[in-house]
């Protein structure tokens, strides 16, 4: 298979989390690709089930030549790994791993939707986004980045740290 460039969001709301994402971005260098490019770190109350800490989110990219699926897999054992347990939707964890876009393919399998389906409504996903992908255009709402945050309706606030 070919080699590809993924974007992937990393999130966390529980224990060290500076140092989780630093380990999730190393899992993932290791297992899934070379890291090309990383944004700064971004905090953000909860979204979706907002009665828990808050988020520091991240968005990289890296290069792989896995399958959609084995690439799912990966980041699904890099969860793992670090100590994530899935017991509800949108509770707090210690890591998360969401694939946003494979280039511009569309992946629609019944575990797996790429692009994310909810990029568009997430400023805590577009905010670290535009930082490395402005002009990236979604390759189903054919629009790029920036203007997808311009219209963004999510009323968080997303603060910029200054590491990375």
């Amino acid at each position: 298979m070919s080699e590809k460039n993924i974007v992937l969001l990393l999130g966390a709301n529980l224990g060290n989390k500076e140092e989780t994402l630093r380990q999730a971005v190393m899992e993932i260098n290791n297992d899934i690709g070379e890291v090309l490019s990383l944004s700064h770190f971004y905090e953000t109350a909860a979204w979706g089930k907002e009665d828990q800490p808050s988020y520091y989110n991240q968005v990289l990219v890296c290069k792989t030549t896995m399958s959609p699926q084995d690439l799912l897999n990966t980041t699904q054992n890099i969860e793992h790994k670090l100590g994530r347990v899935r017991k509800e939707k949108w509770g707090a964890r210690i890591i998360d791993v969401d694939i946003l876009f494979i280039e511009s393919e569309v992946v629609s399998d019944e575990n797996l939707k790429v692009p994310h389906p909810f990029i568009q409504e997430r400023r805590f996903t577009l905010e670290p986004l535009t930082e490395i992908l402005p002009n990236f255009v979604h390759p189903v709402l054919n629009q790029s980045l920036s203007d997808i945050l311009l219209r963004c309706k999510d009323p968080l606030t997303v603060k910029k740290l200054l590491i990375k």
